[in-house]
């Protein structure tokens, strides 16, 4: 069965794809292409779920993910990287051919960057915590560490959840206002005490302020999107027992 994904405009030529939930062997809830080892899905069913998605990405390639945290570290990954030990971080980055990136989300925003001439590429997990704490701005930071130059690195914004599912409250909104005055703009008037939150476009801001002139944003809302995307905010919503993730991969051929 194929495996359908989406992909890029500034990622051509780099391996890559944001994964939904179609096209897997998961069941109930999860179904099907469920990712996420702590969904509490059978672990069979998720290797089975990941083997598809590298096959349908990169043939050949080894899928290695982390523990995510919601934090901002970007670990190196390269030949000598155990590639089963997820290590705990929210960003990896490489420049060996053969290992694909993997980041597992469910409203929360995936962001892949690649430098075709040096041959680095790079994903990261940010949700709110993470992107306020600067993990896309640890990324670049570590693939330039490999070689990149940041002039060169694209990037792309995955699915996630969008403006008109992400509800907030005036606490929430304090925090972006506090770290700068300038992030109003990322919120839309809500109801009485609450506002709308356009997470992908802070993360694109971010990602402009921190040089990358090469960004494209997918605009699916995983929170709306029910057919084609798990989302936590979602299952709580629905008082589900449990929710997927799912899985946006990178790599080198």
């Amino acid at each position: 069965m194929s495996v359908p994904f989406v992909t890029a405009p500034t990622l051509d030529g780099i391996a890559h794809g944001f994964f939904g939930r179609r096209g897997g062997v998961s069941s109930g809830d999860l179904a099907a292409l469920n990712c996420g080892l702590g969904s509490g899905d059978d672990p069979a069913l998720i290797a089975e779920n990941r083997r598809r998605v590298a096959e349908a990405a990169l043939p050949g390639a080894a899928l290695t993910c982390l523990y995510q945290v919601h934090g901002n570290r970007c670990v190196i990954v390269d030949e000598g990287t155990d590639l089963t030990a997820r290590p705990e971080a929210d960003a990896h980055a490489t420049r060996t051919p053969g290992i694909l990136l993997g980041i597992l989300t469910a409203d929360c925003v995936p962001v892949l960057f690649a430098d075709r001439e040096a041959g680095v590429v790079g994903a990261a997990h940010a949700g709110w915590k993470g992107a306020l704490a600067g993990v896309t701005d640890a990324t670049l930071d570590a693939m330039e560490s490999l070689g990149a130059t940041r002039a060169n690195i694209a990037a792309a914004i995955g699915p996630c959840i969008g403006r008109a599912s992400y509800e907030v409250d005036e606490g929430f909104a304090e925090r972006f206002l506090a770290d700068d005055p300038a992030n109003e703009r990322f919120f839309a008037a809500g109801k009485p005490g609450h506002a709308m939150f356009d997470i992908a476009a802070y993360v694109a801001a971010r990602l402009a302020a921190a040089g990358i002139a090469r960004i494209a944003i997918g605009g699916q809302d995983t929170y709306a999107e029910e057919t084609d995307y798990f989302s936590y905010r979602r299952a709580c919503h629905r008082n589900e027992n449990s929710y997927g993730r799912q899985i946006s991969v990178i790599g080198l051929g």
